[in-house]
């Protein structure tokens, strides 16, 4: 058993325990610092580089990476895309998506560069459709023929906004901390549109590395180095796979996704929400029962000053000018006040020689052990009230479940 793990999370599965797979020390940029000078190039600032493998889904990637450490917005992250052989890629994977898109297609191209992938698809159009390209560095290339904007693409905000037919990610998903993040929130800003989303993505592949143990593939400006395995765990949290394969000679790893959440998903997303709107009502009811009860000048004791009793407290707003009375079974806590709002909380045995006409016991699970110690002790009470389904209910008096 190796026993030489690091704790970290793995950027793709999010499995916590990683091996080490490559220290390369403290090294400068390697594509994205574009010094001047052969002295500005050795001036370099130098940054940690320490590769770790999941053991899970086998990704590779940087644990002391800084995205504060890129200039994105100063230098374009660029390609070399006249290669014959990689041209005939470039055309092979434009045609994989334009064969699932409509006659006028609405395509978004992220960390599109100079536009030149998303600018295919358009030609491929003849320009029909709406073909934006987002990327936070602009070139003289960027808005040629597309639509461009300089900026980190949103998914929650612009895939409803953008509402594409398709979303491509082609070299971008190497350079991010949390691409799991990115594909989440794409999937959830597509399943709020009713129609289908494709996504294509595509990024390099290590799987060469273990054949050949060769080291120039790590340098700092990717952080994360995709598997066959660790880029299928991440696109299968997009939505359903329907192709992934590997281009030029194995190098490069793509995969066409349908974007979706899973149903299961979607409903305790949409449970949540009613959830929501639901707790809020109910805090506006039990607050106004509480207003009421400070109206009606009754003594009111709440029984229980900490945990789940002051969490009551705070959310209805159990004030300690309004609430003075705050009472517990545990005498150690007698002396001690509520976290927040400051009633000094008072042993229970105060409540036998000054009765409250009301209790609340904000425990409800706790609530019959209570009543049965204020029986037993000789604590009277009009009424006992606990929290139930957005009001305060009578112990004693009204249908609950404790």
């Amino acid at each position: 058993m190796n026993n030489n793990l690091i704790e970290t999370c793995c950027p793709v599965c999010r499995h916590t325990v990683a091996a080490p797979f490559f220290d390369a020390g403290e090294q400068t940029l390697a594509t994205l610092g574009w010094p001047a000078s052969a002295e500005a190039a050795q001036a370099m600032p130098r940054h940690r580089q320490e590769y770790v493998q999941c053991p899970r889904c086998s990704h590779v990637w940087n644990r002391h990476f800084s995205y504060d450490a890129i200039p994105y917005q100063e230098n374009p992250n660029r390609m070399f895309n006249k290669g014959g052989i990689w041209k005939g890629h470039l055309a092979h994977t434009r045609d994989l998506l334009l064969a699932r898109l409509p006659d006028s297609p609405t395509v978004v191209d992220i960390g599109c560069g100079e536009g030149h992938f998303v600018r295919g698809i358009a030609e491929a159009r003849k320009g029909k459709g709406r073909f934006a390209g987002f990327d936070p560095n602009a070139t003289a290339e960027s808005g040629l023929g597309v639509e461009f904007h300089a900026r980190y693409f949103e998914p929650l905000r612009d895939t409803p906004a953008f509402a594409p037919d398709a979303v491509t990610i082609r070299h971008v998903l190497e350079h991010l901390t949390d691409p799991t993040a990115m594909l989440h929130q794409l999937a959830w800003g597509a399943a709020a549109l009713g129609k289908p989303v494709w996504l294509f993505a595509e990024t390099p592949c290590i799987d060469r590395v273990f054949e050949t143990g060769r080291l120039a593939d790590f340098f700092y400006e990717h952080p994360s180095h995709f598997t066959t395995q660790s880029f299928r765990t991440l696109m299968e949290q997009a939505g359903e796979v329907v192709e992934l394969a590997h281009g030029y000679g194995g190098e490069v790893i793509y995969a066409l996704v349908k974007l979706d959440v899973p149903a299961d998903v979607r409903a305790r997303a949409d449970a949540a929400n009613r959830f929501a709107r639901q707790a809020s009502a109910y805090r506006n009811a039990i607050t106004a029962q509480l207003d009421e009860l400070v109206a009606s000048g009754k003594r009111v004791a709440i029984w229980g000053g900490t945990g789940k009793a002051a969490a009551f407290i705070h959310q209805f707003g159990a004030d300690a000018r309004r609430f003075p009375l705050v009472v517990d079974s545990d005498p150690d806590k007698a002396g001690t006040f509520v976290p927040g709002t400051g009633q000094q909380i008072q042993f229970r045995d105060v409540l036998k020689s000054d009765a409250a006409q009301v209790v609340i016991i904000p425990t409800q699970w706790r609530a019959r052990d209570i009543v049965a110690e204020m029986e037993r002790e000789g604590i009277a009470a009009d009424q006992v009230l606990i929290e139930h389904l957005g009001r305060l209910v009578d112990f004693h008096r009204e249908a609950h479940i404790y």
